[in-house]
């Protein structure tokens, strides 16, 4: 499933209805969990405790996601679960990391308010449906009561205030060790790339020169030629140089933006790449370029590992979010988490608030989907739409494979 939860259409009566019935009948779980948390927090001390929370954790989890979807459903807004990520972590640090989430605290509150308020006005609703004479109060009233049981629902099972500065500190405090983390290895691959390419061949070249000079008197066309490889070596350095200077801001995004810079990538593929952006300005700096090497990284596994026919790249900005899209009509089956190049744009985006979504079925076709809050400044100065094939920079015939309607993880 998406991380992006999407916006649901507003229910009519009878669905109301319904999302009050099972709201009512949920109150057996929802007494038979509250007790398993009451008697396993009792039994702690001995692992039956354990246990018995090791039931009620992700039951409890469970329901209450259920609840929010019928909130979020009946309210129009969306209410993502906000609970502290367990996958990947031992059973100890799981529960230490449940007993600190305060979602775990909120969901023991909500199951009170839903075992008493929230279970009258579920049944109020159930019963003037179920009454011939309540049956217009019924049809006036549906409507602002659920109302009201999801806005208790949504205030007890969203995160508050301090919970949520807490989550956006921890979360300012991982992009910035990630930033970190980054220009540390940044430094040292240049540093290696200085030291293995253009710092030995400018020593070379120095030898090259002081022999020259040396042989000049008594070997003139031995100095010649020495001087004509120090010229070839040269050229060399320069283009290692040149090299580093493109990993670190490639000139073309420079020159002619986030547009210009994704075309001219395209253009160095093995595979048609057709080019639909629609952008009205420029990005910053650093936007432009997490971006451009976050396209370059999936263009580079589009021609190692998909073995597609075409593939596509869709750029636009709208409500204050830069959407791109990458994809390909490959095999698919491409997993996020198998290698660090896609890790390493996801980190990359993070820095910014941003965001990567892959979708990738068995048999393609593969969609990886970048998300970065961000704002446009000055006119874009290259053109909205353009093609790209690794022969020529005229339009392709052939359509690009239509994407999946939603990028899912």
């Amino acid at each position: 499933m998406s991380d992006r939860p999407l916006l649901p259409d507003r229910p009519s009566r009878l669905r109301l209805t319904g999302f009050a019935a099972l709201q009512a009948v949920s109150i057996v779980p929802l007494v038979v969990l509250f007790a398993l948390w009451v008697v396993g927090g009792v039994l702690m001390i001995v692992w039956v405790g354990a246990l018995l929370l090791a039931v009620a954790i992700p039951s409890t989890r469970w329901l209450a996601n259920g609840h929010r979807r019928m909130a979020a459903s009946v309210l129009g807004q969306t209410l993502p679960a906000p609970y502290v990520p367990l996958k990947g972590r031992p059973v100890l640090n799981r529960l230490r990391a449940v007993a600190t989430d305060p979602m775990t605290w909120r969901d023991l509150g909500w199951m009170l308010v839903a075992m008493t308020l929230g279970f009258v006005v579920s049944l109020i609703v159930v019963a003037l449906l179920l009454g011939v004479v309540t049956f217009w109060i019924w049809y006036y009233a549906v409507g602002p009561l659920m109302r009201l049981r999801a806005a208790a629902d949504r205030w007890l099972l969203s995160p508050g205030v301090t919970e949520r500065l807490e989550r956006r500190v921890e979360q300012l405090t991982e992009t910035r060790a990630d930033a970190v983390d980054h220009s540390a290895a940044e430094l040292r691959r240049l540093e290696r790339d200085l030291h293995d390419g253009a710092q030995a061949r400018l020593v070379a070249l120095s030898l090259s020169l002081g022999m020259a000079d040396e042989m000049f008197d008594r070997d003139p066309d031995g100095a010649r030629r020495l001087v004509t490889d120090a010229r070839e070596t040269t050229d060399t350095a320069l283009a290692d140089l040149r090299s580093v200077v493109r990993g670190i801001h490639p000139p073309v995004l420079a020159d002619r933006g986030l547009v210009g810079a994704v075309q001219a990538l395209a253009l160095d593929m093995a595979v048609p790449v057709r080019i639909d952006v629609s952008l009205d300005g420029r990005l910053s700096a650093p936007v432009e370029s997490a971006v451009y090497f976050a396209v370059a990284e999936c263009l580079a596994n589009v021609g190692k590992h998909s073995g597609a026919e075409n593939a596509w790249i869709r750029v636009e900005h709208a409500d204050g979010v830069l959407r791109v899209e990458v994809g390909d009509d490959g095999r698919g089956g491409a997993d996020p988490t198998s290698g660090t190049g896609m890790t390493g744009i996801m980190r990359r985006l993070r820095t910014f608030d941003g965001t990567m979504m892959v979708s990738s079925p068995v048999g393609g076709p593969t969609i990886v989907t970048l998300e970065v809050p961000c704002v446009l400044s000055s006119p874009r100065t290259t053109p909205s739409s353009a093609p790209a094939s690794p022969s020529s920079s005229k339009a392709t015939d052939s359509p690009s494979p239509q994407p999946s309607p939603t990028p899912q993880t």
